[in-house]
């Protein structure tokens, strides 16, 4: 019985080296493999001419190229694109891609469902079913930049789809690394967001392994309201999570994003906003603004948008930088906090 096909974007370029040795190949071929899978995002091997029909043939029965499949997918109005893909397992996840030319954003997810169980994400009330393989990650960038064709490249990537990275994080920091590789997608660290609800210890791994950006889902100033809206608060509270932001380490030119939920009368009064300054004046930061995605099975709503404005002012009145993020997809469940890996029509 012959060995189990190997899935081969589980493989940072030194282990596909290593293992394309223990083939009878030389280690110069993992470059050229590389360059074939995430600069060509080839869809068979035998688009790999330079490779000889021998090699070909070993890559074809060793190796498993595709982790994902897409199943579906459904644009929106303004020309967001949601991916449903099925894993191999069956289960189903949902990633996006983002046109706000110049810029093109994959949103990328790390879990089947997620723990955490934040009470105004969508995707909290599925529960975890798995983690995501480091091959499962990368694929779905392969997919959607396959998807965008030759003439658009897709220049950022954030970790805000499904799950919670930094709880997957032995499959999320092989996964960064394929992505920065020069040889492959050669994306630049500047170009990566990775989110996090605030799992303390694994941020600090995070920044002594990678340079990636951070953003830390906030979206309260006070423990009282945080603990309500974020189980994971009564774990790390505030103090805590803030001591570990205060100690991230960063290149003096960096800042930390904190990502902020606006509710309607849960967290949008001027002395939230007023908190949200104390909280945040020992910190490098900039913050983004969420108005809350309305679904009919999450007990929120979306504020005014007088209250959104009112709250930005206090912030960028305190000399915070302070964005609004403008939803994009959000008619077809694609916005921050709504996938929930649903079928959607192709």
């Amino acid at each position: 019985m012959g060995q189990e096909p190997i899935f081969i974007k589980d493989l940072p370029l030194e282990a596909l080296e290593t293992w394309v040795q223990t083939i009878g190949e030389r280690p110069f071929r993992a470059r050229q493999i590389f360059r074939h899978l995430y600069h060509r995002v080839i869809r068979s091997w035998d688009e790999c001419s330079d490779l000889s029909k021998a090699f070909r043939t070993q890559l074809e029965y060793g190796t498993r190229l595709h982790a994902v499949e897409v199943v579906a997918t459904e644009d929106a109005a303004d020309d967001t694109r949601k991916f449903v893909f099925r894993l191999r397992d069956g289960s189903l996840i949902e990633s996006v891609l983002i046109p706000d030319p110049p810029r093109l954003t994959a949103c990328v997810s790390s879990q089947v469902g997620c723990a955490l169980g934040c009470r105004f994400c969508l995707t909290g009330t599925m529960g975890l079913t798995r983690h995501l393989a480091t091959a499962e990650i990368v694929d779905q960038v392969v997919h959607m930049q396959q998807d965008a064709g030759p003439g658009r490249r897709i220049t950022n990537i954030v970790f805000m789809g499904m799950g919670e990275p930094l709880a997957n994080e032995e499959a999320l920091l092989p996964a960064l690394n394929i992505l920065m590789d020069p040889t492959g997608f050669g994306f630049s660290h500047r170009r990566i967001t990775v989110s996090t609800v605030g799992l303390v210890p694994q941020m600090a791994r995070l920044g002594r392994e990678t340079p990636v950006n951070l953003a830390v889902s906030l979206h309260a100033a006070d423990d009282d309201t945080r603990n309500r809206l974020m189980p994971i608060n009564r774990k790390y509270p505030l103090a805590v999570l803030m001591e570990a932001c205060r100690a991230y380490p960063m290149p003096s030119r960096k800042r930390i994003t904190f990502e902020y939920i606006l509710l309607k009368d849960v967290n949008d009064r001027p002395e939230d906003a007023r908190r949200l300054v104390r909280l945040l004046a020992s910190v490098r930061s900039k913050v983004n603004l969420i108005p809350f995605n309305p679904h009919p099975n999450l007990p929120f709503e979306r504020p005014s948008e007088e209250r959104i404005l009112a709250f930005q002012e206090i912030l960028q009145n305190a000399h915070l930088t302070a964005t609004i993020r403008q939803s994009r997809g959000a008619d077809i469940r694609a916005a921050c906090g709504q996938l929930a890996a649903r079928m959607v029509s192709s």
